[in-house]
Formats: structure tokens, C-alpha cells, sequence
């Protein structure tokens, strides 16, 4: 319990010494040192509970009731203050809502309440801590060089506005606490609290710029994840009210067992984790995020935010087995969002939206599995959300990197990367291949995946899942043919990049690739674990040969990859671009055609912009999503009024 209680607390400390600690190198140090306390504690607090069935902690205290109480009070405050400032009535309003509501619960309904199983560590946190305790300090240790060339960099002089690091900082611990919070309270309120606080410091981060753009998008976001947490404060009213209940374990035990009489209240915390994975109708806010500095970006992608929904929806997992209509809403909502937004990845050229994009896409992945709730299916969302978390934060810091030394984050404009940037394109070439080829861990999980849906017979699910993957592979192939493209200069260029942004890109580079290598023994020693104890069973959906055989091809193609990594060559020989005929000015890509005339080369890459345009597909799975949770929230409200015997 101490090592919980030090995850949880020493973020914040970390953040509290970072606002009042304002010089460079001193806050530098304070980043590094904290980032590495924090990550040497997950990995210790895994080490020593790793197999675990989950073991619950004991413990009541009114001094963290009433910290909780009043975090929750300042966050609507807060709110209330920016939609003040701002004019944004709908957050105004939805603040106000969410306040009001926050106090009425507690001093009416859950005051006398107590859960007396606190915290918790099993299995699924454990696997979540280690993605929070290491990719979020990556990030944050990244961010050091990365925020320093933001504000004083070439490609980005902010030397007009005030320093506001030290700000930055202390958000993205706060952050990294409220996750911790999210994965090992058990008790409702508590979770509720960091789930808020979350929303809170996700808003900051995206309008950290402070631009009109930025200000506008951090909105979308505090508006569809205030609906979201409106939606979980109506579960604990539902459970608080009908079954004095505030433990999410029981509450999750109970639905198990009765599942007819929780459908209102799993239907509600299934809204609030879809809209915080960002799942449609809601994805726009987590595109609007891209706004922001990368590592913003990167942290909301991989192991915060967005995460948090997903981890809530795997959670319930074993009541959507057995509920019909919560089932089909989680399904369908994952199902469409990563089908369209596979789509909708086609035709951009901008590298973090195709990022954003393919996130939300493999987001619904997780979210469909989740709603199917059965061992292969939770087996499979795990490891997506493993691999996911892994890649996606490389490919952020890469795309990040990259837009600093060439100007651009746009794909079109990473010709012949893999020359120009040597070290960083065979690290973001890590992070392609594991979202979308074999044998690398993205791909073992869609298979699984495959299986599940093929066992459970869902054959909507599975066109889903070939025409989304079908799309999956077209973007990745462009972008990865792009890096070794043409250009009219092979110069390095990264002799001036950061050293705490190749800390942070090795070392993600390095944990994706062992993570790729180790996958039998994370499904023997954590995923089959939580499978077990919360299903009663742990069926592996891939054999242990075939995963044993993946891990070996990983390892052999890792070395041919990453083993000239520290190899220039010095003496590059360049030569004339083909372009269908003869050359003129490879920089400029004239050539001289068939018919002896020049030409300049203008098609490059194919973005099907008439077909997969934003603009065309949007609108259809919004109205879709829509009509799933209306659908939904009327069927849980009338078997609520059925099963309490109003009807």
C-alpha cells in the first residue's frame, strides 16, 4: 500500500517543486530525478505483485474524503472561471451541472457510504502503472528539450511570452497522479475525482498556447468529457441510491450476477469512458489536441487520457458478457470508430492527425473487445492496449523531433528521412511496423481479435476489422515509403537534436521492440492472471508457439534495423532522381519525359481526399454513434423503471 500511496503523492510533490522552482537546470533536475523515482517504482511495484489475482488494501480516511470533495469543488471553480472569461456557455452550464451535482451526491447520498476495499492492485493496473511509470516520465523527460526549443527554438521563437515550462511541467505530473489514482482506487468517489482531474489538466495542456485555435479546441474537449463525467456522476447517484454502493468492485460483481439490474449505471460509466477514449461521436476533441506542444500530444495518445477510458471499459468487461444492451452500444461505437476513422487517416498528410487518427481508429479496436467481454476478447484488448501505448509515444516524440530540425510535420515533406535523420527514422520505422505489420505485437493482437470475433460470430465485426485494416495498412506503407523517398538533399540534420529527446526516443524505441520480444511472458504473468480472476478462466487465443515464434522473427529483424544505428555514412554517394525518364533538377523533381519535354513530378502520394475525405465520413458516424446511445439510454431507463417495478 505504501508504494501505492507514494505513486499517487510524489507526482504531485514533483509538480508542486516545479511551480515554485523556476530557474532551468534546477527544474531539469527535478524532471529527470522524479521521472526515473516514478518509474523505478512501477517497475518495483510490478516485480513484487507480478501474478497477482488482485489484492485490496483496507483503508478509510476522512482527510482524503474531504481532499476529494474539495479537488472536485475547485475543478468546477475552475471551469466555471475559463467559461466566464472565455464566453463558453455550454461549458459554463455543464460545469455548473457537474458542481451541483458533485455536492448534492455527497452531503445527500454518499456521505454515510463507505468502501472499506480502498485501493486495489491487480493484474490490469499493474500492466498500467508500468505504461504510466514509463511512458509518462519518457514523455516528461522529453519534454525538457522539446519545450526548451519550443519556446526558444528556431522553427518555434516564443521569446515574446512569459516562460510558462515550469507550468507545463507541473500539469504533466499532476496528470501522471490522477492516473494513478484512476488505476488503483476502488473507491468510487476517489476514482471519480482523478477521472475529473484528468479532464481538468487535458484542457490546460491542449490550450497551454493560449492561440485562438487552442482555446477553441481545449473547449471541445472540457464540453464532451464534462457530458462524459456527468454520465459517472449519474452511476454513483444510481448505485448510491438503489444499493449503498460506492466499491467498483462490487459493483462489478454484482452486474456479473445481476446484470439486469445495473444497465443504467453501466450504461452510464460506458459514455464516460467512451467519450474519454474519444470515440464518435466524441473523437473531435482528441484531433483538436494536436494543437498542442507534442508532448501533450503524446502523453494524451499513449498513457493518460485516453487510456483511462479504455481501462474503464476493460474493467467492465465481464458485465458486458452477460449485458445485452450496454453490449451492443460498447460493440458498435468501437466497431464504426475504428472502421471510419481508418478511413478517414487515408487522406491526411499532416502527421499528427494521421497519429490522432489512427489512435482513435485502435482506441475503438480495444473499445469493441471490451464490449464483447469474453476471455479471448479482453486478452486482446490488453495487448492493444499495450502495443498502442508503446508505439503511438514513439511516434509522437519522432513526428515532434522531426517538425523541430525540418520545419514540417507534414508527411510530404519527410523525403528520404531515413538519410536526412538517420537515427530518428529507424525509430520511427520501430513504431510503424509494430502498428501494422506481423510479427510485431499490434498485429498478434488483431488476431486475437480475428479470433474472437470469429468464435462469437461477429461477422460486423469482422468486416469492421478487414476493411479497417485494409485502410491501416495503406496509410502506414505511404508514410513509411515517404521516409525513403526523394529529395534534393541527404545532409544529416539531427547532430543538434536534444539529448534528453534521444533518452526518451531509445528508450521507448527499446521497450517496444523487448515488449514485442517478451509477449508469452506478459500473457503467462499478467494478462492470463487478470483474465482469471475476473472471467474464472484464461483462455490464450494465440498458441505459445506461434507467440514464441513472433518473438524471435522481432528480435532478428530488430538487429538487421537498429545495428548500424551509430554507423554515418560520411562519403554519401547521391545520385539522379528517376522520374519515368531523364533528370533535370532533382530538387525541384523536373524530369525530361517521353515526348523529350520537362515535366515537374507533382503526384506523389494518394490521399483519396473525394472518397476518404473528412468532410464525407464524419457526418455518418456521428449520426450513427448518436442513434447507439440514445437507442441505449432509453432501453437502460426503461429496464431500470421494469426492474424497479415502476412499470
Amino acid at each position: 500500500m505504501e508504494m501505492i500511496g507514494f505513486l499517487i503523492l510524489f507526482p504531485l510533490i514533483i509538480a508542486g517543486l516545479l511551480v515554485v522552482i523556476r530557474k532551468t537546470k534546477p527544474r531539469n533536475i527535478i524532471v529527470c530525478v522524479g521521472s526515473a523515482a516514478i518509474a523505478i517504482a512501477s517497475i518495483a511495484l510490478v516485480v513484487m505483485n507480478i501474478g497477482t489475482t488482485g489484492t485490496y488494501f483496507t483503508f478509510q480516511s476522512d482527510i482524503v474524503n474531504y481532499a476529494c470533495l474539495g479537488i472536485s469543488v475547485l475543478i468546477g471553480i475552475v471551469v466555471i472561471c475559463f467559461g466566464v472569461k472565455y464566453k463558453n456557455i455550454p461549458a459554463l452550464v455543464l460545469a455548473i451541472v457537474q458542481l451541483a451535482g458533485s455536492l448534492v451526491y455527497e452531503f445527500y447520498f454518499a456521505h454515510d457510504l463507505m468502501c472499506y476495499k480502498a485501493l486495489y492492485i491487480d493484474s490490469l493496473s499493474l500492466i498500467m502503472a508500468l505504461i504510466i511509470g514509463i511512458i509518462g516520465t519518457g514523455i516528461c523527460v522529453y519534454s525538457i528539450g522539446y519545450m526548451h526549443d519550443f519556446y526558444f527554438g528556431i522553427h518555434h521563437p516564443d521569446t515574446e511570452q512569459p516562460d510558462r515550462r515550469p507550468t507545463f511541467f507541473a500539469l504533466m505530473f499532476v496528470f501522471l497522479s490522477a492516473m494513478y489514482g484512476i488505476i488503483f482506487f476502488n473507491n468510487l468517489i476517489w476514482l471519480f475525482t482523478a477521472w475529473e482531474v484528468t479532464t481538468l489538466c487535458s484542457f490546460l495542456l491542449i490550450g497551454f498556447t493560449k492561440t485562438d485555435e487552442a482555446i477553441a479546441n481545449s473547449f471541445r474537449q472540457i464540453i464532451m468529457n464534462l457530458v462524459g463525467g456527468i454520465a459517472f456522476l449519474g452511476a454513483l447517484y444510481y448505485l448510491a441510491i438503489n444499493f449503498q454502493c460506492i466499491d467498483f468492485t462490487d459493483f462489478i460483481v454484482f452486474g456479473t450476477v445481476a446484470p439486469a439490474l445495473v444497465v443504467l449505471p453501466l450504461t452510464c460509466f460506458s459514455l464516460a469512458g467512451i467519450t474519454k477514449a474519444a470515440q464518435m461521436p466524441f473523437h473531435t476533441w482528441l484531433l483538436g489536441a494536436m494543437v498542442a506542444p507534442t508532448p501533450t500530444s503524446a502523453l494524451l495518445h499513449s498513457s493518460t487520457m485516453v487510456k483511462a477510458g479504455v481501462f474503464m471499459l476493460i474493467k467492465c468487461a465481464p458485465i458486458y458478457a452477460v449485458s445485452f444492451a450496454p453490449s451492443i452500444l460498447v460493440v458498435l461505437v468501437g466497431g464504426i470508430t475504428f472502421l471510419l476513422c481508418s478511413f478517414m487517416a487515408i487522406s491526411q498528410s499532416n502527421g499528427k492527425r494521421v497519429l490522432a487518427y489512427s489512435t482513435i481508429a485502435n482506441l475503438g479496436l480495444i473499445t469493441a473487445c471490451a464490449g464483447v467481454g469474453t476471455a479471448e476478447a479482453i486478452w486482446a484488448a490488453i495487448f492493444l492496449v499495450i502495443f498502442h501505448a508503446i508505439a503511438k509515444s514513439l511516434l509522437f516524440l519522432c513526428v515532434g523531433t522531426a517538425e523541430h530540425h525540418i520545419g514540417s510535420r507534414d508527411i510530404e515533406d519527410m523525403d528520404l528521412l531515413f538519410e536526412r535523420m538517420p537515427r530518428l527514422s529507424r525509430m520511427m520505422i520501430v513504431g510503424i511496423m509494430i502498428m501494422f505489420l506481423a510479427p510485431f505485437g499490434m498485429l498478434v493482437a488483431k488476431w486475437a481479435t480475428l479470433v474472437t470475433f470469429v468464435d462469437t460470430r461477429q461477422f460486423a465485426l469482422l468486416l469492421m476489422l478487414a476493411f479497417g485494416s485494409a485502410a491501416t495498412f495503406m496509410f502506414w506503407a505511404k508514410w513509411i515509403g515517404k521516409l525513403a523517398g526523394i529529395t534534393g538533399t541527404s545532409d544529416s540534420i539531427e547532430q543538434t537534436v536534444h539529448w534528453s529527446e534521444w533518452v526518451a526516443t531509445m528508450t521507448f524505441t527499446i521497450m517496444a521492440l523487448a515488449a514485442c520480444a517478451t509477449i508469452p511472458l506478459i500473457s503467462d504473468c499478467l494478462v492470463e492472471p487478470y483474465i482469471g480472476s475476473v472471467l474464472g478462466i484464461a483462455i490464450q487465443p494465440v498458441l505459445d508457439d506461434d507467440l514464441y515464434l513472433s518473438a524471435i522473427i522481432v528480435i532478428v529483424l530488430a538487429i538487421v534495423l537498429l545495428g548500424g544505428l551509430r554507423k554515418f555514412r560520411k562519403n554519401i554517394r547521391k545520385q539522379d532522381v528517376y522520374l519515368s525518364g531523364v533528370s533535370v533538377d532533382n530538387e525541384q523533381r523536373v524530369f525530361i519525359n517521353s515526348l523529350s519535354q520537362p515535366m515537374e513530378a507533382t503526384a506523389r502520394n494518394w490521399y483519396l481526399e473525394p472518397i476518404f475525405g473528412e468532410e464525407k465520413i464524419r457526418p455518418i458516424g456521428t449520426i450513427a454513434c448518436y442513434l447507439l446511445l440514445i437507442a441505449a439510454f432509453g432501453w437502460a431507463a426503461y429496464s431500470s423503471l421494469v426492474v424497479t417495478g415502476i412499470l
